[in-house]
């Protein structure tokens, strides 16, 4: 037998999709196929005053399903909320979660679901080198994710994202155990969503499926044994295909989604590109600007952004990864020339006019972020130059997603990346 000193496999996996107007009413049927009796609903305060949580309720009694609804989700998790929430849901021996919202309820309930089975601390299974990176022992419960925006994609994911707030830092929860057993997706629970947030939340699409497209192709890896795969892969066939509709459907309807909130067929174009991303960057990978928006959402202390819960400062994720990506991908163009063009084109065919083949993506991306009105660089987020040491810090401790870049990056690096990204136009 050959012996390979490259990878010469790549895995993919995604949960099952239900999608279209009315999905949501259908939920009593998919709990009850999977033998579901007690079924925690997981969701954020915002969203339950919609009424929308209590209809999921309805649909699980009308098949005799019991559930709770738990509306403490945080907009964007933290250490502290996670252990508010399986705080919440222990001591009571669920069947399976339901997880409604954006991402943020998506990973909480992700968490719920396994620290209740597997007890344990937050640390215990962040990804290294920020905690212990332990993978849970077995399987977990079925969890199905009903998202309402389209943005993290967390619904096709294996991933959590939180902030830890003593360390004023993002990392994640990462393990195949983790993907939801279902996605059921209806575009009309988009339709209420604030303009800001659905801008930073399409900002977020758009960059899972520029960053897994662009990432270090899995053949690129040195060989691992079946235990040593990880839930990120690098670039592979199938990512491709869904990252190649996705994009499209962002340059399409992302704008006027942002403008005319009530346009279900520009909600409908978002929400399945959100999934379509979500099963790209889901096995392949994010790279620099996921890995730069982690210590920016982390160490913010001043922006208060549009259409959001004024209570803390914050950055929304979007945001916090759309703001460095122009000069990330500048600084990627040169491992993938080809890419870095196809994506842009396919973003914005215009800019297939501009003679420096590297600053097509870039421009591409400006023009939208203009467009919908997403922060101009981190300057006005609070940052300044005198900053950038601190952010650079955070973003090397992003290892996980800093080798998913298509060539490699150290600290110096990065520095220019956020140099460069102080204002973006």
């Amino acid at each position: 037998m050959t012996e390979y000193t490259t990878e010469t496999i790549f895995t993919w996996g995604a949960p099952p999709l239900k999608f279209g107007v009315g999905a949501v009413d259908e939920l009593g049927h998919e709990c009850a196929r999977l033998d579901l009796a007690r079924v925690l609903i997981v969701t954020d305060a915002g969203l339950a005053r919609t009424g929308v949580p209590e209809r999921v309720a309805d649909s699980l009694q009308a098949v005799g399903i019991e559930s709770t609804i738990f509306d403490g989700a945080h907009s964007e998790p933290t250490d502290a909320s996670l252990r508010d929430a399986v705080e919440f849901a222990g001591g009571t021996d669920w069947d399976g979660f339901l997880a409604v919202g954006g991402g943020s309820a998506i990973d909480t309930a992700k968490a719920i679901n396994l620290m209740t089975t597997y007890p344990g601390d937050v640390m215990d299974y962040v990804n290294q080198p920020i905690g212990e990176g332990k993978s849970p022992p077995g399987p977990l419960k079925p969890l199905i994710a009903v998202p309402t925006t389209a943005g993290t994609g967390a619904e096709s994911t294996a991933v959590c994202i939180l902030d830890l707030l003593d360390l004023k830092v993002k990392s994640g929860i990462s393990d195949p155990r983790m993907r939801p057993v279902m996605a059921v997706i209806d575009p009309l629970l988009s339709l209420t969503v604030p303009p800001h947030v659905t801008a930073c939340s399409g900002m977020d699409v758009l960059c899972h499926a520029l960053e897994s497209y662009t990432a270090r192709p899995y053949g690129a890896y040195s060989r691992k044994t079946p235990e040593e795969r990880a839930t990120y892969v690098g670039a592979n066939p199938i990512s491709d295909a869904f990252i190649e509709k996705a994009i499209p459907l962002v340059a399409r309807s992302l704008r006027r989604a942002v403008l005319r909130g009530d346009d279900l067929e520009a909600r409908s174009d978002m929400m399945l590109a959100a999934s379509f991303a979500g099963m790209g960057f889901g096995n392949a990978g994010v790279h620099v600007p996921h890995a730069c928006a982690y210590p920016i959402a982390g160490r913010v202390a001043h922006y208060y952004p549009a259409d959001y819960p004024g209570d803390e400062p914050m950055v929304p994720h979007g945001e916090s990864v759309s703001v460095t990506a122009p000069a990330a991908f500048r600084f990627t163009f040169s491992a993938e020339p080809d890419r870095h063009v196809r994506a842009a084109e396919l973003l914005d065919p215009s800019v297939a006019d501009i003679e420096e083949r590297r600053e097509r993506l870039p421009t591409a991306l400006i023009r939208l972020m203009q467009d919908i009105g997403i922060a101009n660089g981190i300057g006005a987020l609070g940052y300044g130059s005198d900053d950038i040491e601190a952010l650079v810090e955070g973003t090397m401790k992003q290892q996980r997603l800093l080798t998913m870049a298509p060539r490699d990056i150290n600290s110096n690096d990065i520095g220019t990346v956020f140099a460069e990204s102080i204002t973006n136009w």
